[in-house]
């Protein structure tokens, strides 16, 4: 005997083994058509029957389920419940074959639409409004394979459909995966095998890799869009209102960045005070006068954290209009919070106290490292007479960077790390810092080296490092919670934000708090408000300042800055690596070119800051030279596969370590 039920709400057969019971409490130990056995009890068994073969009356029974008119059989059932074999003679008639009735058992139980399950083989035809409503939504259903099936071939085929052009970026970056586009796309890209950038790039949907990876950024990070509203402006009332007040600084100051800063934090003045000794001005951008906490402007600087820097290009942390109002351009006096202190002729700091002023500030030059670093070398400074405008000031200022630079590498001997080497380095140096220079028009690629250590690099640097000592130290001796930057030698989060001062051991200072970006960076931007109120106001600033001692926002603001600097730091990371390609690419295919091994196969290129993975190092020493040649790239996954053409004996002597310890 054999048992027809129900598992998984599909219908099997069953072949009975032994039985035990009668009525409602009968069951049955039976094996399944695969072999499993079961048992199973009278309210899970449909039909009961004596066959031959039950697995050829399964296949017969599907078949005439297939067969059967639902719309006839919905015609014949009555209004209400009703066991399958009543409306079987129905359909049927008398004569009633097993198969035919277990094939209709299946059409009723896969016909959700037109008939309602009620129980064990007891169904319910559905209402006439609910079977038509249904009918309409499996045409629907149907028509929408068909579009979706369309859609897929047009996408396989290299054409992108009509109705899909507005939803490119929506399929790429934030997917509706229950929409008909996204199921046509996703199957097309599955059948075909390519990156979804990739389908859309053969069907003129997309430009080029590099839009990929932008886009995929700016959805993650601005899904609004990258600008700012248009009336997201403050009036000059508001400007002035902000400075009024301010003193002007009797200095002369200058600036020093590169070509394509446009945002000006920072600026220096040296002005002869008498006896051999000087008074520096360190002047930074003061956008904190306006920018209050909790105002639509801080919201918005908030929510960015950060100018987002990457080749070619920025994302900037606030709108133009603050860039044109507090950027340290030259001409006019700005906005700035200054930190004055005196040294000597030999650049050495005086017992005198510090400073610290909010005034405007006139801005006589901005010097562009392009222009002037190449001017600028220890033959330059031993001129007594120059023609060169701040001559002198440079002159000092590279002194008091030499002192400043010696303190701290005392202090990370002290700390057990290596000190570091100050001044112009090898060109030949593996640790470098390289200008991407793209053409917009053609995006052909230009890197050029940019060796560390240059006597305006290390000025800059040292005085800005000596700034954020200096402010930090004040804000914790004014017990002022602030962004503090703090270094261990070694271990998991070396680098990180916290509210409370801690010693920065990469640069070899005790405290360090970022204070002169403002323009560019939000934890400098909440560090310029906590100064704000500490010049003001002094000793009683815990009570006025924006954010009070053990204050949680503070606390929430350092864990965010970390996390979104993080991740603007590894996209530009990813879009340096991606022009070093274009730049391969762009020199030919296969290109030779020399690389240094680094580690397990890993190797850096000399001209440009790419590591590709080469196997055939692995087995070699560190810092082994080989000629490789790159043979094929690809932009989307920003990989290259490369082989050894030539291999050097040993290795070369090299200026700099590979992987140091660098300021964060």
């Amino acid at each position: 005997m054999h048992l027809l039920y129900e598992e998984g709400g599909e219908l099997r057969i069953a072949t009975v083994l032994s039985s035990s019971g009668s009525g409602e409490t009968q069951s049955w130990q039976a094996s399944a058509l695969s072999g499993k056995h079961l048992k199973l009890k009278a309210k899970e068994v449909w039909l009961q029957f004596d066959l031959a073969n039950p697995q050829e009356v399964l296949e017969e029974a599907h078949g005439i389920a297939a067969t059967i008119d639902l719309q006839l059989l919905w015609d014949c059932a009555p209004d209400q419940e009703f066991f399958f074999q009543t409306i079987a003679k129905e359909y049927f008639g008398d004569t009633i074959s097993t198969p035919q009735l277990i094939g209709l058992a299946i059409a009723l139980q896969g016909a959700p639409v037109y008939f309602r399950r009620k129980g064990r083989g007891v169904f319910m035809r559905a209402p006439l409004e609910q079977l038509q409503a249904g009918l309409a939504a499996i045409e629907r259903r149907q028509r929408e394979l068909l579009q979706q099936q369309a859609w897929q071939e047009e996408l396989i085929e290299g054409r992108l459909p009509d109705a899909l052009h507005s939803q490119v970026n929506s399929l790429l970056f934030r997917p509706d995966k229950n929409s008909l586009a996204y199921k046509a796309f996703h199957g097309a890209c599955e059948q075909t095998g390519e990156h979804p950038a990739r389908l859309l790039m053969r069907c003129g949907a997309l430009d080029s890799p590099q839009s990929y990876h932008h886009g995929q950024f700016v959805q993650a990070h601005f899904p609004k869009g990258t600008g700012f509203a248009s009336d997201f402006q403050f009036t000059p009332e508001e400007f002035e209102k902000a400075i009024t007040g301010l003193p002007t600084a009797q200095v002369k100051a200058f600036s020093i960045d590169d070509a394509s800063t446009t945002e000006i934090d920072d600026a220096l003045s040296l002005t002869p005070i008498g006896n051999g000794l000087y008074r520096l001005g360190i002047h930074i951008a003061a956008p904190g006068l306006l920018i209050q906490k909790g105002d639509r402007f801080d919201q918005v600087a908030r929510q960015r954290m950060s100018t987002v820097y990457f080749p070619g290009d920025k994302i900037t942390m606030l709108p133009k209009q603050f860039v044109q109002y507090f950027s340290l351009d030259a001409g006019s006096a700005h906005p700035a919070i200054s930190l004055y202190l005196e040294i000597d002729a030999s650049g050495q700091r005086t017992q005198t106290p510090v400073q610290s002023a909010l005034e405007l500030v006139p801005i006589e030059t901005n010097l562009r490292l392009d222009d002037w670093e190449p001017l600028v070398d220890e033959a330059f400074l031993a001129q007594e007479n120059s023609s060169l405008p701040h001559h002198e000031a440079l002159t000092r200022l590279w002194a008091l960077a030499q002192n400043e630079h010696q303190k701290r590498q005392e202090q990370r001997v002290k700390d057990g790390l290596r000190a570091e080497v100050l001044g112009q380095a090898d060109p030949n140096a593996l640790i470098r810092d390289f200008n991407f220079k793209i053409t917009s028009s053609s995006n052909e690629i230009v890197i050029e080296p940019r060796v560390r250590g240059s006597i305006l690099d290390t000025i800059v640097a040292e005085c800005m490092i000596l700034c954020n000592q200096i402010w930090g130290q004040a804000l914790a001796e004014h017990g002022l919670p602030a962004l503090f930057r703090t270094q261990k030698g070694w271990g998991p989060q070396r680098t990180r934000m916290q509210t409370t001062p801690g010693p920065h051991e990469g640069l070899g200072v005790d405290c360090y708090a970022w204070c002169t970006s403002p323009l560019r960076r939000y934890a400098d931007l909440v560090n310029q408000w906590q100064l704000i109120a500490m010049i003001r106001n002094g000793v009683t600033a815990k009570m006025t300042a924006p954010f009070p001692p053990k204050d949680s926002e503070i606390m929430g603001i350092a864990a965010d800055f970390d996390t979104v600097y993080l991740q603007y730091g590894e996209y530009q990371s990813r879009m340096e690596r991606y022009w070093c390609l274009r730049w391969l690419a762009q020199a030919g295919l296969p290109h030779s070119i020399y690389a240094r091994h680094l580690k397990e196969g890993m190797s850096r290129l000399e001209p440009i800051p790419l590591h590709l993975p080469i196997p055939e190092l692995a087995s070699h020493p560190r810092l082994t030279r080989a000629k490789i040649e790159v043979m094929d790239i690809d932009l989307l996954d920003l990989s290259a596969k490369a082989r050894v053409l030539e291999l050097e004996t040993s290795p070369s002597e090299v200026s700099a370590e590979v992987e140091g310890d660098l300021p964060e």
